[in-house]
């Protein structure tokens, strides 16, 4: 099977993207291929401006999406809410993720702010008839993590886990197509 894994922080320090790299080694040590989108090398436009759906780094990520069985998708919390990076993504290309599993690993600086990916969970299930996993990573600030990546073996833990239910899923899904 194949899989997107979307590191959606634009921050060249992000904890988020520790997580995604997280999830993309433990897909690859299930066996399976991992396409990895690191949103900071791509010149996105906004969604709603002139041309947008014709751009050519849309077209591109959205044949990725389009190609895989399901997607986790990793953000940085800021208010309350998934990073703007990440919602321009999915307004992007959200068509292509049309009925894929899709996960989510996020990084936040507080505890206040668990429940941030759900309006972004409703548009996906909503929207584009997504299967969201219902449990996801939630990690906070830089104590999780070290400069080799995700330090806390508990977080490690959530992140294989979440890996592993978006490869069961996707599977269960594709056999009953």
């Amino acid at each position: 099977m194949r899989f997107v894994v979307v590191s959606g922080s634009l921050s060249p320090q992000s904890t988020s993207a520790a997580l995604a790299r997280a999830a993309e080694a433990r897909i690859l040590g299930l066996g399976h291929e991992c396409d990895f989108v690191d949103l900071r090398e791509h010149d996105l436009p906004l969604c709603g401006s002139p041309g947008c759906a014709d751009h050519p780094a849309v077209a591109s990520l959205a044949a990725r999406f389009r190609d895989a069985d399901g997607a986790l998708l990793a953000a940085p919390i800021y208010n309350y809410d998934v990073n703007a990076a990440l919602k321009n993504l999915v307004e992007l290309v959200g068509r292509s993720l049309s009925e894929k599993v899709v996960g989510f690993l996020l990084s936040a600086g507080g505890q206040a702010a668990y429940m941030a990916p759900l309006g972004l969970a409703n548009s996906l299930m909503l929207d584009f008839r997504c299967i969201v996993l219902p449990r996801f990573v939630y990690a906070l600030g830089k104590s999780h993590f070290n400069e080799g990546g995700v330090s806390d073996p508990a977080i490690k833990g959530r992140v294989d886990e979440l890996a592993g239910q978006l490869v069961r899923v996707s599977g269960a899904l594709a056999r009953e197509s």
